[in-house]
């Protein structure tokens, strides 16, 4: 299952994978901006430690691991 979610000009993927019955192991990936010229963000596939999660926490967690990461991608442009 997968899900994208856009946050401050980012894309954020998330991806689960099911590990036992209602459970899920998450990976998450951000993509940079295609109107941002300047930024420098090459997403690799990062799996979420702390697992296996419930569908509703695997997602919450890796959109907000993929958040952290574009405020901090951000912040290191500025």
């Amino acid at each position: 299952m997968e899900r994208v979610t856009e946050y401050r000009g980012f894309n954020i993927h998330v991806e689960l994978n099911m590990a036992s019955k209602d459970m899920f192991d998450v990976w998450f990936q951000v993509e940079e901006p295609m109107s941002s010229p300047g930024i420098a963000a090459f997403g690799k596939r990062i799996e979420v430690f702390g697992g296996p999660y419930s569908r509703r926490w695997a997602y919450l967690v890796a959109e907000l691991a993929g958040r952290d990461s574009v405020d901090m991608i951000l912040e290191a442009d500025e």
